[in-house]
């Protein structure tokens, strides 16, 4: 529970109400009670702050006078709202120190401050840095080095050699440093390419479940500092990604995809191999990238929803779209110049 005079100085916004009014948590504009705090970031939301019941809201200053409340005044509410998050996240650390049940390869190295839980299974070679906290029924490969602060909830799988930086979050079930998907063809079949790359990570890195970072196949796949990615989203290997850029969830990247800084993938994005996006690109969901991205902008494909009915028409005429541009083409030739 934070005052909203403690909330003020924590968040270094500017208080316009009686800083003495306790705060237990964070809701929205419509269902925030009187010991909640909610923010405005939309203002097609502006109807529900005039009828808000919170204690008060964190907003733009020039929406002070819309507010039946006391504010917290800030020129980003949406950033403010997202550090006051960690305030009321009640996130347990767990108390340092290895459990029984737990597996650990003679040399491997556990920092002191350290946690490392049920059933977790550290193998030969592999480092933890000070405060990192293992989840349960965890693996960490031969030789993998976790950094500082980062934390492995219940079920993520580290592949040997992996590098992890300091202050990541790594979601449950995430396999980091599974194989590449490398096979050369013969005439007794697929004969498996083996992959020697690893993985490596950044610093404050999020990863979310069901992901998949494959290792590299001679090199190693990387994730730079900063860099977000959802639930299950497909890193193939010998993949570059970024510092600070974001990948929404359903999102696959073939292999040795270079995607630059401050990128933002959204949903259900492809992208075939071998192709380069520079940085400050935007895609927007469910496109298929198919060549490399030189320029700084935001790109799309597909066609949007419509009805079966007229979706089904449109299917037709795009088959016939190279048939009439060849049509288009004779006709353009017979015309006098």
């Amino acid at each position: 529970m934070y005052s909203l005079g403690e909330l003020a100085e924590t968040l270094g916004v500017h208080l316009d109400g009686d800083p003495e009014v306790r705060v237990t948590g964070l809701s929205t504009l419509a269902l925030a009670g009187p010991q909640q705090l909610s923010f405005l970031s939309n203002s097609k939301y502006l109807a529900q702050l005039e009828r808000t019941h919170a204690a008060a809201v964190i907003l733009r200053p020039e929406q002070a006078g819309q507010c039946p409340v006391a504010c917290l005044l800030s020129d980003n509410p949406y950033l403010t709202f997202a550090r006051a998050t960690a305030l009321f996240a009640g996130e347990a650390r767990p108390p340092a120190g290895v459990h029984p049940s737990a597996v650990v390869a003679f040399d491997a190295s556990i920092h002191g401050e350290a946690a490392v839980g049920p059933n977790a299974v550290i193998e030969s070679g592999a480092t933890l840095g000070a405060g990192v906290i293992v989840g349960a029924n965890v693996t960490i490969g031969a030789d993998c080095h976790v950094g500082a602060g980062t934390r492995l909830h219940p079920g993520v799988v580290l592949g040997r050699g992996v590098r992890l930086g300091e202050h990541c979050t790594i979601h449950s079930n995430a396999v980091l440093g599974a194989d590449g998907f490398g096979f050369a063809p013969s005439a007794s079949g697929w004969q498996k390419i083996h992959q020697l790359g690893g993985v490596r990570i950044g610093d404050r890195v999020e990863v979310g479940a069901c992901t998949t970072i494959d290792r590299g196949a001679l090199e190693d796949t990387v994730v730079e500092d900063g860099a977000i990615i959802d639930n299950l989203v497909q890193i193939a290997h010998n993949c570059h990604i970024g510092k600070n850029t974001a990948i929404a969830g359903c999102t696959g990247l073939a292999g040795s995809t270079i995607i630059g800084a401050n990128c933002t993938l959204a949903g259900g994005v492809g992208v075939v191999g071998h192709v380069e996006i520079c940085d400050n690109v935007h895609i927007t969901g469910m496109t298929m990238v198919t060549k490399s991205i030189t320029e700084p902008g935001s790109y799309s494909s597909g066609t949007p929803m419509s009805s079966t009915r007229d979706w089904k028409r449109s299917a037709v005429r795009f088959a016939q779209l190279d048939s009439i541009q060849k049509r288009l083409a004779e006709l353009e030739k017979r015309q006098p110049k």
